[in-house]
């Protein structure tokens, strides 16, 4: 809790009876989204002093947020909601290069066309998560190519570098970090980053009078160059505050597995991965999760801290993540088809014709396979008897033959009635697939192709 949390946790009638901008740095500091500001003292009188506009950039590295860019990306929304104007800076420009900050090697650089259909990719996602109408505080969205592509290299050095000292760079962890590895170090590239994002805070301070810019903690340094800048080009007060980065208890990040990272675009990661993700978080990040990523009530979340203090085995904190994250991100649509591949792997019957093949292999990604031809299904379909040999979940017709009778064998998550059965077309789960399983965990799929 930074210590704008703890002025403001100790006054209670702060809560009580300033208004709403003042309630906003109390929720953020509960939620564990303050890490640190420029000014703990004068910054939450001037917030509660009238409506501000608030910027976070990111820059485009790929065709898609992930879900570490959440945190920033929703920090803007909740100062919308608190009567803010949010500004989102993609960095056309400054992508071209790449932030150093957290970073233990360069970057390798994109080309323009590469950089260009990810700028047009992440003003489509990022346009719902933030209001756009044309209210006092509808979200503005720009891009910094469009201002540094019109100033010269001589101009900047002229204008800008003068006025940054080397030694403020030099101090700044981000620099200092990548300098001091004797296998690393920078290349005047990156060096330079810091120039122009600071450059980008001065900008938007002229062009939209935006005189808060908001960040992970990795982004400290670039922050207050900033600061620093506007204060020695302008002789302007602007302000900064950080938030932690999202990470595990055990410090690495959220949002990485063994595939890679999860992604807000349903092409990278689907609906139903996505969900599986938040539903599988550990006990012990769940909470904090709840908190930076949801807007869920304190009540709630504190009932629901309760309740898994009490029986953590019901995984209620964690469905819940799932099925809040998801409807943000996915919308109601993506969060019923998460909901009900849930379902599926969980042993609800899945009805014939009612998924395509993709979906069935996302699911049943782990799960054992084998290919038979189309034509098994054909006249009198196939044994089920021999379905379950087939796809060795039986080692023989005598060990199928004595599933079936025991009420063990299942196709699409249906019991089967008899050993008599047979299958066919009409027995399908999606156009090729079938999904057969013994017991209550065994699954394997037959592909008919």
């Amino acid at each position: 809790c930074s210590r704008v949390g703890l002025v403001l946790l100790r006054s209670r009638h702060f809560h009580l009876h300033m208004p709403r901008p003042m309630d906003l740095l109390l929720e953020l500091s509960w939620r564990g989204l303050i890490h640190q500001t420029t000014d703990d003292e004068r910054l939450p009188k001037w917030l509660a002093e009238g409506s501000r506009k608030v910027y976070a950039g990111f820059d485009p590295t790929a065709d898609s947020l992930h879900v570490g860019s959440m945190v920033p990306l929703l920090m803007l929304r909740r100062f919308q909601k608190a009567g803010h104007q949010p500004i989102i800076l993609i960095g056309g420009a400054t992508g071209m290069i790449g932030d150093p900050s957290g970073k233990s090697e360069e970057r390798n650089l994109l080309s323009v066309d590469v950089l260009q259909n990810n700028v047009a990719a992440l003003e489509l996602q990022m346009r719902q998560f933030l209001d756009f109408d044309d209210s006092a505080t509808a979200a503005e969205l720009v891009n910094n190519h469009d201002w540094l592509k019109e100033v010269g290299y001589l101009d900047f050095l002229r204008d800008v570098g003068k006025s940054f000292p080397v030694g403020v760079m030099m101090g700044k962890d981000s620099v200092r970090s990548r300098l001091q590895r004797e296998e690393g170090g920078m290349s005047y590239t990156e060096f330079s980053y810091m120039l122009l994002q600071a450059y980008d805070f001065v900008y938007l301070n002229e062009r939209f009078g935006c005189e808060l810019q908001v960040g992970g903690s990795d982004q400290w340094g670039n922050i207050t160059a900033g600061i620093d800048l506007a204060r020695r080009l302008r002789a302007v007060q602007l302000y900064g505050l950080t938030h932690p980065l999202l990470t595990k208890s055990d410090g690495t990040k959220m949002g990485k597995t063994e595939q890679g990272a999860i992604w807000l675009a349903p092409e990278r990661t689907s609906p139903y991965q996505f969900y599986q993700y938040w539903f599988r978080v550990e006990d012990a990040d769940v909470g904090h999760c709840l908190r930076m990523l949801t807007d869920l009530a304190r009540e709630e979340i504190e009932s629901l801290d309760s309740a898994r203090l009490a029986d953590a085995s019901k995984h209620e904190s964690q469905r819940r993540l799932a099925e809040e994250m998801t409807r943000v991100v996915h919308g109601p649509s993506g969060l019923e088809t998460a909901r009900r591949a849930t379902e599926v792997f969980f042993g609800g019957e899945i009805q014939p014709q009612q998924q395509d093949d993709g979906q069935l292999k996302e699911i049943f990604e782990d799960v054992p396979s084998e290919e038979l031809p189309r034509e098994r299904l054909a006249g009198d379909g196939l044994s089920v008897v021999d379905s379950l040999v087939l796809s060795g979940l039986c080692q023989s017709k005598g060990a199928a033959r004595r599933t079936i009778q025991q009420g063990g064998a299942y196709v699409n998550n249906r019991r089967v009635q008899g050993i008599d059965t047979q299958l066919s077309t009409t027995d399908l789960a999606s156009p090729s697939i079938m999904v057969l399983r013994t017991g209550k965990k065994n699954y394997a799929l037959l592909r008919f192709v």
